[in-house]
């Protein structure tokens, strides 16, 4: 008791403050995501993210080139086509956009690691994570068709040269089938990580136009996850892993890092955070503004990730976290 006790006696300086930190931030810690487009020498940023680009793959293979000259040890690809159509072609395509991302990545960075988004929305006219019936104007989505698709997806993305699939549709039984589908193709050695917890959120706003996936009519809400549920998510990861997933996913992460902390505590396996793009904005506009000091809110936020339990951060911010590192102390 006081006064023989003194906290803040650990306090009195930095030196002592980095020696007694529980929680540590590095640049292993962070994924990378990109945008694919066709064509080449594109770099078109998305106006409701400041700094983040829609790249042609000349371009996407520069970024690539960075990250890892930098620490970062992976990226995630998503991809934007030349055209949509309700069969999500240029997701299964073999000379699908981020096919070619993909291969080009690997080919001049082989040792960074390429995760694939697999997932339909940003190749079909609807916006949906799913397979819908022609003429389905309720937006209905189809658990067991949209199955298949993704099946041909995951296999064409390990053909590029992924070296993790990360589902994202919240389709029950996806990660079972992708895992049956990657193993009687020959990638067996290939990791999922599947977005086990991905909910329903309205911190999703700035990604649907970076990936040009809004979905025109129907209600994500009927596969996607209600804010309000954690048991829920408990649930989900648990069937994941009964399926065969490798890593598990949590997003959004700011609102939601409870169930990182639950999901953590439920599994051994590697816990993921996305620290999505309404939350990277939200803090690039407040910056832009003056409100807030930038370098330390993003390092304090990717940090809380951490403490919450998360052993990767998918963050838009993490070139700059890696610059900024060194640069904020607590």
């Amino acid at each position: 008791m006081f006064p023989i006790n003194r906290p803040r006696r650990l306090r009195a300086s930095v030196g002592l403050r980095r020696m007694v930190q529980e929680t540590v931030l590095t640049p292993n810690d962070l994924i990378y995501p990109l945008f694919a487009v066709p064509g080449n020498a594109i770099a078109k940023e998305v106006k409701s993210m400041p700094g983040v680009y829609q790249l042609s793959v000349d371009k996407i293979v520069e970024e690539a080139k960075e990250v890892y000259d930098m620490g970062i040890p992976a990226i995630i690809l998503f991809g934007i086509p030349e055209d949509k159509d309700n069969e999500a072609t240029g997701a299964w395509h073999d000379c699908g956009i981020v096919q070619k991302a993909t291969t080009a990545v690997k080919e001049a960075v082989p040792d960074l690691i390429v995760m694939n988004d697999t997932c339909l929305c940003e190749y079909t006219p609807h916006g949906h994570c799913g397979y819908l019936e022609v003429g389905d104007l309720v937006g209905r989505v189809l658990n067991d068709p949209t199955l298949e698709l993704l099946k041909k997806t995951a296999v064409s993305q390990a053909k590029a040269g992924a070296d993790i699939i990360a589902p994202s549709g919240m389709m029950d039984g996806f990660v079972k089938v992708i895992r049956e589908a990657l193993d009687e193709n020959g990638f067996s050695h290939i990791p999922i990580m599947s977005y086990a917890a991905k909910y329903a959120s309205a911190y999703y706003g700035p990604f649907r136009d970076a990936a040009e996936s809004a979905p025109s009519y129907g209600d994500r809400r009927t596969y996607q996850m209600n804010p309000a549920n954690s048991l829920e998510a408990l649930k989900e990861i648990e069937l994941d892993i009964a399926e065969g997933a490798d890593m598990l996913m949590v997003k959004p992460a700011l609102s939601y890092m409870d169930i990182i902390w639950r999901v953590k505590e439920a599994t051994n396996l590697p816990v993921a955070a996305y620290n999505v793009s309404g939350e990277y904005s939200m803090v690039k506009a407040a910056a832009l503004n003056g409100w807030i000091d930038e370098k330390k809110v993003t390092i304090e936020t990717l940090m809380s990730f951490k403490r919450a339990g998360a052993d990767l951060i998918l963050t838009y911010h993490a070139k700059d976290a890696v610059r900024w590192l060194n640069e904020v102390s607590f």
